[in-house]
């Protein structure tokens, strides 16, 4: 075919250098959009032949947006006599084909039309895009997973993602419970119905417990066309799933879960979808996995703590068995303390260490000969030397448990005095740990008010004024006023006689 050129010098030269240039599809038109020639081999892409274009306007043979815009853009080319870029998509039924086109002035009447098909680009940057789209998925996935042992809310968002990433309308995961043997719904995105919820599968029973048998992906392209259990529940019909994929989820070459993607219409998954599918699965598995070991490292540690109270607890009991004169003291005191630490605003971790330091405030008696702890008349400045002794021996033992170290400071120094004049140390004021110092007002106050062999208890009142004329002295002033409080407030687990 020829090409229609204005008799210009070196026109036809410079036209035909650039029809070789670009040899995917050019136009020769006017400025109305007029089809003076063309040269090409992808001309069949518009369905029309190659003698049906000439004479046509170029809108005619495009669809009607594209054609208007098009149109405008010769006509912009042409009277600004500037280069004009364009990109649009063509559907042509089968396929979606995309078009970059550069609209240059030849003369002031004419404009050459480069279409280049960018479909194989655009389908690359599109891959890339959603290769990107996945890298950010699987970070966020991966980041809470190491940020939250809460299997709910991972699983729920991770769920988010194979919805929005892989574009299918619903998904859930099911738990295998390894007590019960049986696989029971987790969470789910997309359904219309609470039909799943109810799931109780077997290891092989339906799609999600056959995956998990035989440890491979299942994938039904068309459920409608199954006899399937699914369609088998009236209230499961109305969720109208088409396509299905139940993917084993494995850890440490256990089953612990399945992962089911639902679809309402046909899947036609490519190899890369299938991959970020499993990809996603193997996440679900390791979000299950640590979630898993976290519960059971939860329930060791409780364990452990439960074993390490009950043998305080037995150490508490075994000193007030041996000296009977000090019965329920432990537990009053204990109370008290707690309530006078929350008042003060420690937290609840610290509050565990004070129980524990109330609880063995007198363990290092143990280590008291029986002649002196048990005696029933007044100490001797020696006895009384051997009984300050026992702080010590209580550090002593409980400083070796790494466990016990936090709550030292009530067994070591509740006999310390705001004043200096306490014992093991002798410290002052502000030196003696917090616990050490509310507790000790307790532990006073409790042991005038309860019965001794050697003496009555004291009234309420005689306490209460022995505590406040001891302010400054024995108490720290500020802590006084903390424990006048709660004694005005009558709280009950004050004791008093």
């Amino acid at each position: 075919m020829s090409l229609l050129i204005e008799n210009r010098p070196n026109a036809s030269v410079q036209l035909g250098a650039i029809f070789e240039a670009f040899p995917d599809l050019l136009f020769d038109l006017d400025s109305g959009g007029r089809i003076l020639d063309y040269r090409g081999s992808e001309l069949t892409l518009l369905n029309l032949s190659p003698k049906a274009l000439l004479n046509r306007h170029i809108q005619d043979i495009l669809p009607l947006e594209i054609g208007e815009e098009f149109q405008k853009a010769v006509e912009q080319a042409s009277f600004n006599q500037k280069t004009v870029s364009l990109n649009y998509s063509i559907d042509f039924g089968n396929s979606v084909r995309w078009f970059e086109t550069r609209l240059v002035p030849s003369s002031p009447s004419r404009v050459v039309a480069i279409v280049r098909d960018v479909t194989k680009y655009k389908q690359a940057e599109e891959k890339i895009q959603r290769q990107l789209k996945h890298l950010s998925s699987l970070h966020a996935i991966d980041t809470l997973i190491s940020s939250s042992f809460d299997l709910n809310l991972t699983l729920s968002i991770l769920l988010s993602h194979v919805s929005a990433q892989l574009n299918v309308d619903a998904a859930a995961i099911l738990l295998f419970n390894r007590e019960s043997s049986f696989f029971e719904f987790a969470t789910g995105i997309g359904f219309r119905t609470e039909a799943l919820r109810s799931t109780h599968l077997h290891l092989g029973e339906g799609y999600a417990g056959l995956a998990a048998l035989q440890r491979k992906t299942i994938y039904i392209h068309d459920l409608q066309h199954r006899k399937t259990d699914f369609l088998r529940f009236p209230a499961f019909n109305k969720e109208s799933f088409v396509s299905y994929f139940g993917i084993p989820l494995i850890a440490k070459g256990q089953i612990c879960g399945v992962l089911e993607i639902f679809h309402r219409t046909l899947l036609d998954p490519d190899p890369d979808w299938l991959s970020f599918m499993e990809t996603l699965a193997g996440q679900a598995a390791i979000a299950i996995e640590n979630a898993t070991l976290f519960r059971e490292l939860q329930r060791s540690n409780i364990e452990l703590t439960q074993a390490y109270d009950a043998t305080i607890g037995g150490w508490s009991r075994a000193l007030e068995l041996r000296d009977r004169e000090t019965e329920g003291h432990t537990q009053r005191v204990t109370k008290a303390t707690l309530q006078l630490a929350r008042r003060m605003n420690f937290s609840e971790a610290e509050l565990i260490h004070v129980r524990r330091g109330a609880i063995l405030h007198d363990i290092g008696k143990m280590a008291i000969p029986d002649s002196v702890l048990l005696k029933n008349t007044a100490l001797t400045d020696s006895e009384r030397e051997i009984i300050q002794q026992h702080p010590r021996y209580a550090y002593d033992m409980l400083s070796p448990i790494p466990y016990l170290r936090q709550a030292l400071d009530i067994p070591f120094y509740h006999h310390e005095k705001w004043d200096g004049t306490g014992y093991p140390d002798g410290l002052k004021g502000e030196q003696i740990p917090l616990s050490a110092r509310l507790f000790s007002i307790v532990d006073v106050f409790d042991a005038v008010t309860s019965d001794r062999p050697y003496r009555q208890a004291w009234s309420r009142e005689k306490a209460l004024n022995y505590v406040r004329d001891q302010s400054g002295k024995h108490f720290d002033p500020n802590v006084v006023v903390e424990f006048m409080k709660i004694v005005d407030e009558e709280i009950p687990d004050i004791p008093c006689s």
